[in-house]
C-alpha cells in the first residue's frame, strides 16, 4: 500500500506541473501572437524611414559630415548591447544570447580594445554581474511588452556616448525571431550606421544633389542630421521586437516540451500504479486461498 501512494503522489504532483505548463503554454502563444502583430506594424515604418533617407539624401549637401556614419581612426573602446530577458523557462534562449555576447566579449579583447557592456533584461544582468563585469547601463523590466520610448532612451544614451567618442563601435546582440521553433542570434554593428544608410548617402553623393522637386523647411540636410538618430532608435526598437517574440517563442515551445513530458510521465506513473495495484490483488487472493486451504 506505502508504494501504490507513493505512486499516487507522484502522478498527483505531475498533472499539477502538467496544468502549470500547460497555461505557460497558452499565455506565452497569446503574447507571442501580440508579439509578431507588433512586428509587422512596424516594418512598413521601417521601410518608409528608408525611402525618406534615399530621398532627403539626394537633396542634402553631400559634403555635410553626420557624425553618425563617421568611421572614428582608432577604435579604443567597443559597446555590446545584449538583448536578454526578464524571466527564465524560455529553453535555451538567454543562454545562446549570453554565449554570443561573451564570444563577442572575448573578441574584442582580443583585439586590444575595451569592451563596454550595455545589458537589457533581468537575467543578462544578473549573469554578468555574477561573472564580476562591469555594467555601463543595466536595464530590467521592459522585455515583455518594450515600448519606443524604450528603444529611443536606449539609442539616444548609445547615440550620445559614440558622438562624444565614448564608444567607437556598437555591436547589437539579440535573438531574432523566424519561427516559435527557431531563434538565431545575429550580430548587428548599430553605429556607426550600417552599409544601408552608408550606400543611401554614396548614391547621393554619386549623383549629386538634386534641387527643384520639394523645398525643405529645414534645409535637407537638417533633416537627414535629424533622420539618423530616428533610424538608430528605430533599429534599437525592432531588435526589442524581435527579441520579445523569440522569447514568447522559446518559452511556449519549452511549455510543450514540458508539457508532454508530463504527459508521458503520467502514462507511466499510472502503469506503474496500475501493476502495483494488481500484484497487491493478487497477492490478497493468494493468502486468501491459502487460508482456505488451511482451514480445510
Amino acid at each position: 500500500m506505502a508504494q501504490l501512494q507513493d505512486i499516487a503522489r507522484r502522478i498527483a504532483s505531475v498533472t499539477n506541473t502538467h496544468k502549470t505548463t500547460r497555461a505557460m503554454e497558452m499565455v506565452a502563444g497569446a503574447r507571442l501572437r501580440r508579439a509578431q502583430a507588433r512586428i509587422e506594424a512596424l516594418r512598413p515604418y521601417a521601410e518608409r524611414m528608408i525611402e525618406l533617407m534615399q530621398e532627403v539624401a539626394r537633396h542634402a549637401d553631400t559634403g555635410e559630415q553626420f557624425p553618425l556614419l563617421q568611421v572614428h581612426e582608432e577604435e579604443k573602446r567597443v559597446g555590446i548591447v545584449m538583448l536578454t530577458g526578464d524571466r527564465g523557462l524560455a529553453g535555451a534562449f538567454n543562454a545562446n544570447i549570453l554565449k554570443r555576447g561573451m564570444e563577442l566579449y572575448e573578441q574584442v579583447k582580443s583585439e586590444g580594445k575595451e569592451p563596454v557592456w550595455i545589458v537589457i533584461g533581468r537575467k543578462g544582468v544578473s549573469a554578468l554581474r555574477f561573472r564580476g563585469h562591469t555594467l555601463a547601463e543595466a536595464i530590467e523590466g521592459i522585455t515583455d511588452r518594450p515600448k519606443y520610448t524604450d528603444a529611443a532612451g536606449i539609442a539616444q544614451h548609445i547615440v550620445r556616448m559614440y558622438e562624444n567618442h565614448e564608444l567607437d563601435r556598437v555591436h547589437l546582440v539579440y535573438n531574432h525571431f523566424k519561427s516559435p521553433m527557431e531563434q538565431i542570434v545575429p550580430e548587428q554593428v548599430v553605429l556607426p550606421l550600417g552599409d544601408e544608410v552608408a550606400d543611401v548617402i554614396a548614391q547621393a553623393e554619386e549623383e549629386g544633389a538634386m534641387g527643384g522637386e520639394f523645398i525643405y523647411e529645414p534645409s535637407a540636410t537638417e533633416i537627414l542630421r535629424n533622420l539618423l538618430p530616428t533610424y538608430a532608435e528605430t533599429a534599437i526598437y525592432r531588435a526589442l521586437l524581435e527579441s520579445t517574440a523569440s522569447e514568447h517563442g522559446a518559452r511556449m515551445t519549452a511549455m510543450r516540451n514540458a508539457s508532454e513530458n508530463a504527459e508521458e510521465m503520467i502514462e507511466h506513473l499510472t502503469l506503474m500504479m496500475n501493476r502495483a495495484r494488481q500484484a497487491a490483488i493478487t497477492q490478497e487472493i493468494l493468502e486468501v486461498v491459502a487460508g482456505a486451504e488451511a482451514l480445510a
